[in-house]
């Protein structure tokens, strides 16, 4: 990450791309991944869409994340097969001609034995005019980048490898902090208070997530913020709203055992 900005948020947003996913015949595992890295470089992932290998479909969400968010990134579609259609759905969107491009004909032929190139293969080449390659390390077609849109493949093992390429790229923001209390309470006993803790801390974003085992309620909070005093104040007040309520903040894991 280079030149990172305290000052600022950057946002992303993911468009994931391909009938499979949508099937559920495949299980996407880049959505965790790409969130979780993103912040700790201070990109806040905002939204995340899944869209099939329709052209004008994939035009029109990456449009819409294009504008709305820092950066977009794409995975799935980049592959050898006819329903392969992110490159020339990114170049659509652009606006720009996508043909093959030497410096990706050169790593393929590079990689593949001499007579293994075939037009199949040859369909991973075909890059948006304008476009930065995007290095693969792992199975070397590569993906690319253009504006503020970065294409990756689908598989996980890959997609992770190319987000590794591109880190030098993504300028990053103020990194998002998070605390967790946890209390033996249900819901409904919280929710008034929380929503006015929330009023009063509109800078830290408050998540509750109940959880029941061994025949208790609980619930988790989750406190996110950019900002450390404000998150520390938000910590503050939910631990005071959870003690008026008659109960103590606790560790979610012996919770989970039936201990406290």
């Amino acid at each position: 990450m280079t030149n990172p900005s305290d000052n600022k948020t950057v946002t992303a947003a993911m468009l994931v791309i391909g009938d499979e996913i949508l099937s559920g015949r495949t299980k996407d595992a880049n959505l965790p991944h790409f969130a979780e890295e993103l912040g700790a470089m201070g990109i806040q992932m905002k939204e995340a869409r899944v869209v099939p290998d329709i052209e004008d479909v994939i035009v029109g969400a990456l449009n819409e994340l294009r504008h709305a968010y820092t950066y977009v990134f794409t995975t799935g579609g980049i592959g050898p097969t006819h329903d392969d259609i992110t490159a020339d759905a990114i170049a659509k969107a652009f606006g720009v001609p996508i043909d093959h491009d030497p410096r990706a004909v050169a790593i393929l032929e590079a990689h593949y034995p001499k007579g293994h190139l075939n037009e199949a293969r040859l369909r991973m080449a075909r890059i948006p005019d304008g476009a930065e390659l995007i290095e693969n390390p792992v199975s070397h077609a590569p993906g690319f980048h253009i504006g503020n849109v970065f294409v990756m493949a689908g598989v996980p093992v890959i997609a992770r490898s190319m987000l590794e390429s591109v880190r030098v790229k993504l300028v990053g923001g103020k990194p998002v902090q998070s605390r967790q209390v946890n209390a033996r309470l249900a819901e409904g006993q919280i929710a008034e208070g929380l929503g006015n803790i929330q009023n009063t801390y509109p800078d830290v974003s408050i998540g509750s997530y109940p959880f029941y085992s061994k025949g208790n309620f609980g619930v988790s909070l989750v406190l996110r913020s950019t900002e450390e005093d404000q998150l520390a104040g938000a910590e503050t007040d939910v631990i005071a709203l959870i003690r008026s309520l008659g109960a103590e903040p606790i560790d979610r894991a012996a919770l989970m055992q039936g201990e406290n």
